[in-house]
């Protein structure tokens, strides 16, 4: 039946850029399920993540407010959910909120306002928490063996998924979705949320997903100029490009192949979902929308992973498809309007006709109002970028060394030329920076001298090897004590009192 308030379905991934969908032109990855989806509704072609880090983007995404709000812009893992997530404004209209999948709230077993989560926090059992994932390999007679592939949640070897593939935690997260919307209460609309922790490291997908690559070409990664140029990159960016030391060039191709094998696996599950909302009788009286948290570098300009603010890494998927019927979303256009991911709560209370709470900083992306730029912030320390987004060009600014990057986005979409050096962008770059010192607060503050960006002394970056190998997991039977290590130790650097060669 038709509700005069619509259910939702909302499927945020992790590490998937807006650039890895075939509807958007991408030359080698298979998405058939959000191809179809995107032509019944919008997909967005200027959405950001506004921080492009796990944590952070997600407290965007479940309370509508950008970073300077909701106060996390690094990785506070111990900090918890404000008030007024979307869960509870859902409910608060009277509809039912389930989750499925990754929350990445703390602490782990925070409902954050949902009715029941059915939680896969990826075996950070250090907290003391098993989640709903493990419980389930348990029961099969599996417990703890998740991590017996040795790959690594931060890096970028790969290998095939080592149990059945109906074990795996994409598979799992499908399965538990469509039995939560079979379980649905019948007197009240539905609010879902499923959160794939693919294709987010570890790389590894079911064999039956790579053998569907085995005879496409995979895209190699694009270098700007810029980025070879390693001698008099600034120290943050040094940092980010150290994480591709360990990968040769063949190494990076193959990853880029198990990665976009985990993405088509998201998307044919994507597709089972669709088909059991049609079989239930519930599709043409659903919203459905699809994003990411972030994307994933995944080797463009000599880069892995995120917390930068180039496309692959800060403009994520954005597809709309709205009820049958509902003329408010076009079918099939394509919406180059500024959004960020603070825009997805507002959007789809306003397809169900629910007010949006003042604590709420984004717009609805079906509304009049357009933004004329869109800042982006990750990092308090040395490693901090900042950006401005308008609705051409793109400003980056890293503190450290006071370095600025300018790319004009119609012309350069993957941003091969940095044009901050440029006299006849001179007047660009002045604009974008005079904004982007309007939107500095707090400790950023320091970096100015009246309205003039001074940032703070450049020093170099030395590598150093990564004693954890980036956060590993092991052995999860029987489950470990609750230990007080970090839930992700970021790469270490030599002192800077060190030969400059030892990395």
């Amino acid at each position: 039946m038709t509700r005069e308030r619509p259910n939702v379905l909302l499927i945020c991934a992790d590490h998937w850029s807006a650039e890895q969908i075939g509807f958007a032109g991408h030359p080698a990855i298979l998405t058939p399920g959000l191809n179809e989806i995107a032509s019944c509704g919008a997909r967005y072609s200027n959405a950001y993540s506004e921080c492009p880090v796990c944590i952070p983007a997600r407290r965007t995404l479940m309370t509508g407010q950008v970073p300077r709000t909701h106060g996390d812009r690094d990785f506070n893992d111990e900090l918890g959910m404000p008030a007024n997530t979307m869960a509870q404004v859902f409910r608060d209209a009277g509809y039912q909120a389930d989750a499925v999948g990754k929350l990445h709230v703390h602490p782990q077993r925070a409902r954050i306002g949902f009715d029941s989560v059915i939680l896969d926090d990826e075996g950070r059992s250090q907290w003391g928490t098993l989640d709903d994932y493990d419980i389930y390999l348990g029961d099969q007679g599996l417990a703890g063996r998740q991590f017996d592939h040795g790959m690594s949640n931060n890096q970028y070897h790969w290998r095939p998924w080592h149990l059945d593939e109906i074990h795996h935690p994409t598979a799992w997260a499908g399965r538990m979705m469509a039995r939560v919307i079979k379980r649905r209460d019948p007197t009240r609309p539905a609010f879902w949320y499923l959160g794939f922790r693919h294709p987010h490291p570890p790389l590894v997908p079911p064999q039956t997903y790579m053998d569907l690559y085995r005879s496409i070409p995979v895209d190699e990664p694009y270098v700007g100029e810029w980025a070879r140029d390693r001698d008099n990159l600034p120290y943050a960016l040094s940092a980010v490009l150290s994480r591709t030391n360990l990968y040769t060039p063949g190494q990076m191709l193959e990853a880029r192949r198990a990665f976009y094998a985990l993405c088509t696996q998201i998307d044919h599950q994507i597709r089972y979902l669709i088909g059991t909302l049609r079989m239930e009788g519930l599709l043409d009286d659903t919203v459905v929308m699809f994003t990411s948290d972030h994307g994933d570098m995944l080797g463009n300009h000599d880069m892995a992973a995120k917390r930068v603010f180039y496309e692959s890494s800060a403009n994520i998927p954005m597809i709309l498809m709205p009820n049958a019927g509902n003329d408010r979303v076009p079918e099939g256009k394509v919406d180059d309007r500024l959004v960020g991911f603070a825009d997805i709560m507002p959007t789809l209370l306003d397809l169900c006709g629910i007010g949006c709470p003042q604590s709420v900083d984004g717009i609805s992306m079906i509304g009049p109002e357009l933004r004329s730029h869109l800042y982006g912030e990750v990092g308090n320390d040395d490693h901090a970028t900042r950006m401005i987004r308008d609705t051409r060009y793109k400003l980056i600014y890293y503190p450290v060394g006071n370095h600025r990057q300018l790319f004009d986005l119609e012309t350069d979409p993957r941003e091969m030329t940095d044009l901050s050096a440029d006299p006849a962008h001179g007047e660009v770059l002045d604009c974008l920076t005079s904004c982007l010192v309007d939107e500095l607060y707090g400790p950023d503050l320091e970096w100015l001298d009246g309205r003039r960006l001074v940032g703070k002394p450049d020093r170099p970056y030395r590598w150093a090897p990564h004693r954890s190998l980036n956060s590993q997991r092991g052995d999860g039977w029987p489950p470990s004590p609750k230990v007080d290590i970090p839930q992700v130790e970021w790469a270490r650097e030599r002192e800077t009192s060190w030969p400059s060669n030892t990395g």
